[in-house]
């Protein structure tokens, strides 16, 4: 039997390779024939996908949480810390880091790697190019923000109950100042329960649609990675997201959830505490730090510095008592029905 040239090429183009046949490479932008060429050097889509998904998760963690870090070893930027007199040590962030790796690999690599051939089979696009436009990634992108700020309030709430708290989301409160490594220091199954809210939103939506690339999750990933970890930051800059978008709710809003245990339950947006009252203590907290200021004005930095400590130590040790109620190890204080 003999080949001719144009039957050897046939056969050494590889099945990655014959999904682009049809492709005119010459229309694509940059990053999609990069998309394209890094699905033909891995020539295995699932490994591709996974490959791509866990590393995309790592870079963007990881190089999310390094400025906090700068941020946190230089003092000039205290003036804007929430809780200025808690920094974070470097022994501190490296036991965090550990944890966090830990999580990475026993936990979401193996969901990120499964990830592939389920997003498949509910119609998801992963190899295929040209991209989706920006008109439909960008609602796509809302819903999924929407979806998993509902999703993250009412677990996050169960998980501030009984056991659950005190075996599992425990762990993620060890920090009452928290910082920016912190947004995924959390038990494995807390890992899970609340990551569901990440993952399950595309999922539903590329199940009732069947029109959902994994480049826009790979954008909702991104984003909702700076959402956690700028929230766990604790440092609330003039220019943060949230004086400019007053739903938001940033570092200032789920600082004060870490320092006082209750309230603030939600991620992205505030409305879901708005609606359902629990943000009345932290509006409360508000309240006394804005009298404070107004009522210190002409006293002496320190004096003010000091009265904000002790501010901050007072919400604490309530925060203190209600994590003991929670998990049980205190009793809830009785009401007592006025006749």
């Amino acid at each position: 039997m003999t080949f001719n040239a144009t039957t050897v090429a046939a056969v050494a183009q590889t099945a990655t390779q014959q999904l682009y046949a049809n492709i005119d490479f010459t229309k694509l932008s940059w990053l999609e024939q990069m998309w394209a060429a890094w699905y033909i050097w891995i020539d295995n889509p699932i490994i591709a996908t996974g490959l791509m998904s866990f590393l995309l998760h790592e870079f963007v963690y990881f190089g999310r949480s390094i400025p906090w870090i700068i941020i946190d070893a230089i003092p000039y930027f205290r003036r804007w810390k929430l809780q200025p007199n808690k920094v974070p040590t470097a022994q501190e962030q490296w036991e965090c880091t550990k944890m966090v790796l830990f999580s990475h690999f026993t936990i979401e690599l193996p969901a990120i790697w499964l990830f592939h051939p389920m997003a498949e089979n509910f119609g998801m696009s992963t190899w295929q190019v040209p991209f989706p436009s920006w008109t439909t990634m960008l609602p796509q992108i809302a819903i999924f923000f929407v979806f998993e700020d509902m999703f993250h309030y009412f677990a996050h709430q169960v998980l501030h109950t009984g056991a659950l708290y005190k075996h599992i989301h425990k762990i993620h409160h060890k920090y009452s100042a928290p910082f920016g490594l912190a947004a995924e220091y959390a038990h494995p199954a807390e890992v899970f329960i609340l990551g569901t809210g990440t993952i399950a939103g595309p999922i539903l939506y590329c199940w009732y649609t069947r029109n959902l690339h994994i480049f826009t999750v790979y954008i909702w990933i991104t984003l909702r990675l700076f959402q956690a970890i700028d929230a766990h930051s604790g440092y609330d800059f003039p220019w943060s997201l949230q004086h400019i978008i007053p739903f938001w709710s940033g570092a200032e809003h789920h600082d004060f959830h870490h320092m006082a245990f209750t309230n603030n339950f939600s991620t992205s947006f505030r409305w879901c505490d708005r609606i359902f009252g629990t943000d009345d203590k932290y509006r409360e907290y508000r309240a006394r730090i804005d009298a404070q200021k107004a009522a210190m004005k002409n006293k002496s930095k320190s004096e003010r510095e000091e009265a904000e400590r002790n501010l901050i130590a007072e919400i604490e040790a309530e925060g203190l008592r209600a994590e003991a109620i929670a998990e049980g190890s205190m009793p809830a204080p009785k009401t007592v029905k006025v006749q």
